[in-house]
C-alpha cells in the first residue's frame, strides 16, 4: 500500500511542499530513501525505525522504500523524520482513514525525531507554516518548540507536539489538545535594554545628522577620534526608529527562523535587529553563504541596523561586496546547490577613525602616524562604498563643560516622535508603490517627490560643481534633502528649499577634510 504524506522544504527563504510516498515491497529488509536527499536525510531510517520501535511498533521484514517530491530539489535537514514515521505507519496499515479524527491529506508535518520518539525543534518553520496555509492544507503538526514562531501564522490549524504518542492520540481523535491560539497580531513591547540619547552628552550635530538618518532610513558614516561617542550613538539609534510594522516582523522572523537563532520564547521579532559583526568578519559571513546558502549579518539585520565598528579595519573585498546589496535591498548568494535570495533592507551605520593612531585632523589630539600613513589607512574605504552612504558625520570630541554640564538632554522617546511624524509623511506619498522611507525612492518617484525651488536648484548646481559629485552620489542629497523638508511639513510633495538642500550637501560632504572632493578614497587634504 502506497502511504502519501506532506511536509515543507525550504531553500534560502523561498519555502515549498514535499510529498512523501512510503511503500512496502518485498525483497531484503531494509528501508531505500530517495528523491535528492542530503546525509541528514538520509540518516532519518536510523532515526525512525527506533522511534518506532520506541514507540511500540515494529518494521515487517520487508523492504521499504520512500520517495521525496519534487525529485529535482535537494532535501536537506532532519524535518522529514515526523513524516517519514506517519508514512510507514499508513504504509503498515497502523494508520487508517476509518480510525482518524483528521484527513491526513489535508496536513503538514514538519519535526525531527530522537531514538526515544521524541520531536525536537527544526529551522525555517515559519517560511514552511506560511507556504502549508497558502496551500489549501488545513493542520500543520510542528514540534512544540516552534509552537510560538508557527503560531503567527493565520488561516491554518497549528498542533505542537512533545513526542510520537502525542501527535498519534491527536489524529486518532483521542486527546483533548487544541490548535495553539493564533498570537500574530500581538506585538510584545520594545525591549527596554537601557540605551537612551539622553545619556549623550553634547555632539547636537551628530544627534541631528542621525536623526534625519533614522527619519528617511539613510545610511551613515561618523569619523573622528577614539572616545568621541561614535559607538555610544550608533548603539542608541534603534531607540529612536519606528516601531516595526507586522509585515516587517514577519519578514525577518522568518530569516531568524531560517537561520536557526530563534529560541523557544520568540513568536515575533518586534524590536529592530541592531547587528554589529567584528571587523575580522569574512564576506560569506557578512552577506551569508555555505553550501547551503544561509544568511548573512547582512540579512539578519534586515529592516533594522548593521553597525560596521572600525570601518577602515574590515578587509576592503569583504566591504565592497556591499554595494549592491546596499542598492538592491536583497542579496543573492549562488551555489552549486542552488540560489537563494534573502532580504537585507538595512539602515548601514559605519564608524571609522581617520588613521590609526585616530587624532588626524583632530583639534583635541596630535596625530603621530608616520608620512602617508593616514592616506593609506582611509583610503581602505573605497569611493563607490561611500557613495551609497547618504550621510557623514564629523563626530569631534565632547569638551570638559559639556560632560560636566547638568543640561537635560533630549530623550529617545522625543526624538522618535518626530522620527515617526517625518515617517508618515512618506507613507502617504509612498502608498500604493511599496516603497517605505525616502532612501528607497526610485528615479521616477523622486521627479515627483524632489522638486526644487528656483534657489535652491541653483545651489544645488553650485555644489554639484564644487564637490564634484557623482550621479548617485547627486541623487542621495536629493534624498536626504528631502527627508529634511519632512520634517519641517506635512505636505508630502512640498518643495524642496535652499535650506533643505544646503543641510543635506553639508550632511553629505562632511568628509571632505579627510577625503580629497576629485577623488574620495585616494588621497587627502592636509
Amino acid at each position: 500500500m502506497v502511504a502519501t504524506v506532506y511536509s515543507a522544504g525550504v531553500f534560502g527563504l523561498e519555502p515549498y511542499i514535499v510529498e512523501l510516498q512510503a511503500d512496502i515491497l518485498d525483497g531484503k529488509a531494509g528501508v531505500d530513501i530517495v528523491g535528492l536527499p542530503d546525509a541528514a536525510v538520509s540518516e532519518s531510517r536510523q532515526r525512525v525505525i527506533a522511534a518506532l520501535k520506541n514507540a511500540g511498533f515494529a518494521l515487517p521484514p520487508k523492504h521499504v522504500i520512500i520517495n521525496l517530491a519534487p525529485a529535482d530539489i535537494r532535501k536537506e535537514g532532519a524535518m522529514y523524520d515526523l513524516p517519514m514515521l506517519t508514512a510507514f505507519l499508513i504504509s503498515m496499515g497502523r494508520l487508517r482513514e476509518s480510525e482518524l479524527a483528521l484527513n491526513v491529506s489535508r496536513c503538514v508535518f514538519i519535526g525531527e525525531l530522537s531514538l526515544s520518539g521524541q520531536v525536537r525543534r527544526v529551522n525555517g518553520v515559519l517560511p514552511m507554516v506560511i507556504k502549508a496555509a497558502q496551500s489549501g492544507f488545513e493542520t500543520i503538526f510542528v514540534p512544540a518548540e516552534n509552537a510560538l514562531e508557527a503560531a503567527v501564522v493565520e488561516g491554518i490549524n497549528i498542533y505542537p507536539v512533545a513526542d510520537v504518542a502525542e501527535m498519534l492520540s491527536i489524529l486518532r481523535g483521542g486527546s483533548d489538545a487544541q490548535p495553539v491560539a493564533n498570537v500574530g497580531r500581538l506585538f510584545m513591547d520594545d525591549a527596554d535594554d537601557g540605551l537612551d540619547f539622553s545619556q549623550v552628552s553634547g555632539l547636537f550635530a551628530a544627534k541631528r545628522a542621525l536623526e534625519i538618518a533614522a527619519a528617511g532610513c539613510h545610511n551613515v558614516l561618523m569619523i573622528g577620534p577614539p572616545g568621541t561617542g561614535k559607538s555610544m550613538l550608533a548603539m542608541r539609534i534603534p531607540s529612536i526608529l519606528p516601531k516595526m510594522t507586522f509585515e516587517e516582523a514577519v519578514e525577518t522572523t522568518a530569516v531568524y527562523s531560517v537561520a536557526g537563532q530563534l529560541n523557544e520564547d520568540n513568536r515575533l521579532i518586534t524590536v529592530r535587529p541592531f547587528r554589529a559583526p567584528h571587523h575580522t568578519i569574512s564576506q560569506a559571513g557578512l552577506t551569508g553563504g555555505s553550501s547551503i546558502p544561509r544568511p548573512g549579518e547582512i540579512s539578519l539585520a534586515n529592516n533594522g541596523v548593521l553597525f560596521l565598528d572600525e570601518l577602515a579595519e574590515y578587509d576592503r573585498r569583504t566591504l565592497d561586496v556591499l554595494r549592491q546589496p546596499l542598492e538592491s535591498g536583497h542579496i543573492t548568494i549562488g551555489r552549486a546547490s542552488g540560489t537563494a535570495t534573502y532580504p537585507c533592507k538595512i539602515m548601514l551605520v559605519c564608524a571609522t577613525n581617520p588613521c590609526p593612531c585616530g587624532y588626524y585632523g583632530s583639534k583635541g589630539g596630535k596625530c603621530t602616524c608616520a608620512p602617508g600613513v593616514p592616506e593609506k589607512y582611509i583610503s581602505r574605504i573605497s569611493g563607490p562604498l561611500l557613495d551609497r552612504i547618504d550621510i557623514h558625520v564629523d563626530v569631534p570630541a565632547v569638551d570638559f563643560e559639556t560632560l560636566r554640564s547638568k543640561r537635560k538632554e533630549e530623550s529617545s522617546a522625543e526624538i522618535r516622535e518626530r522620527v515617526e511624524r517625518a515617517r508618515a509623511v512618506q507613507a502617504k506619498r509612498f502608498e500604493g508603490t511599496g516603497i517605505t522611507c525616502n532612501a528607497r525612492m526610485d528615479s521616477r518617484t523622486m521627479d515627483a517627490a524632489c522638486r526644487l525651488t528656483p534657489g535652491a536648484e541653483k545651489l544645488l548646481r553650485e555644489m554639484f560643481d564644487r564637490t564634484h559629485m557623482s550621479a548617485r552620489a547627486y541623487n542621495r542629497v536629493l534624498k536626504v534633502a528631502r527627508t529634511c523638508a519632512d520634517m519641517t511639513t506635512d505636505d508630502p510633495f512640498s518643495e524642496l528649499t535652499e535650506e533643505h538642500i544646503a543641510e543635506a550637501v553639508a550632511l553629505h560632504t562632511r568628509e571632505m577634510k579627510y577625503w580629497t572632493p576629485s577623488d574620495k578614497g585616494t588621497g587627502m587634504v592636509r
